[in-house]
């Protein structure tokens, strides 16, 4: 009897902030849970936030997808959605609102 692995489960959550000040302490936290298997980061918590942000998650999306591993960025707050999208990286972002 094979297990089947919950994806909800292997998600982390971002924290409430992730501005430059915190950017490099959230990637390689991040980095540590994409390389324990995390398949995803729910950004629900995130009420602050900068450019800084988009840089971080792109940087976990392309952690995972060097391991060939899917990422998933869910309940990205529609602020942010907006500046990835002034920035024009929003079609590098896999995520969901």
């Amino acid at each position: 009897m094979s297990e089947v692995s919950n994806p909800v489960a292997n998600r982390f959550e971002s924290g409430a902030t992730l501005t430059h000040e915190s950017a490099s302490a959230a990637l390689a936290a991040g980095l540590q849970r994409i390389a324990a298997g995390a398949n995803g980061v729910d950004c629900a918590p995130l009420a602050q936030f900068d450019s800084s942000a988009l840089a971080v998650l792109i940087a976990w999306q392309r952690a995972a997808q060097a391991r060939r591993a899917p990422f998933e960025i869910v309940n990205l707050p529609a602020g942010l959605a907006s500046l990835a999208q002034a920035y024009g990286v929003d079609t590098l972002l896999s995520a969901r609102h």
